[in-house]
């Protein structure tokens, strides 16, 4: 049986952050909701970085904090990168109609996802992200079916 309550992996440098959204990007397919927690700073915005590399986008890849989401075209799917962190209240989830990204064909990667409690999907993965003193911590939570299908080969 899959634990993913209990694993978490030590991130020691920007790269393996990096890395490990990397080998996140081999695994995931749509639908799929990650809800990426962490204080400022935990490595949300570089993991994301790190999967939409990997998926083949070449552009910058910044936080999307001012506009609220970011969203990225690949050939099987889209990307969504939401960061709520600038949300007064949940309901803003509704009146910025982001609902409407949430599709079938959509990965959506959700930083700060109680900002909208009440309105944000559930995931089906959550990272916990901190930092500590050897770098940052990532905790893997398996939530659905899915999310245990797709964190099943990265957590080995």
């Amino acid at each position: 049986m899959l634990d993913t309550e209990n694993y978490a992996v030590i991130l020691r440098s920007e790269a393996e952050t990096l890395n490990l959204g990397a080998d996140l990007a081999t695994h995931i397919n749509a639908p799929l909701i990650i809800w990426l927690q962490g204080d400022l700073g935990a490595g949300k915005t570089t993991l994301t970085r790190g999967l939409l590399l990997a998926l083949g986008h070449h552009g910058a890849v910044k936080s999307p904090t001012y506009n609220i989401v970011e969203s990225y075209s690949f050939a099987q799917f889209n990307v969504n990168h939401f960061d709520l962190y600038r949300f007064q209240t949940p309901e803003e989830w509704l009146d910025a109609g982001l609902d409407e990204l949430i599709d079938s064909n959509s990965i959506s990667l959700i930083e700060w996802p109680l900002q909208g409690e009440g309105y944000v999907p559930e995931p089906d993965i959550i990272l916990n992200m901190m930092t500590i003193a050897q770098g940052r911590q990532v905790q893997f939570i398996a939530v659905s079916d899915h999310g245990k299908q797709t964190l099943a080969p990265i957590i080995k």
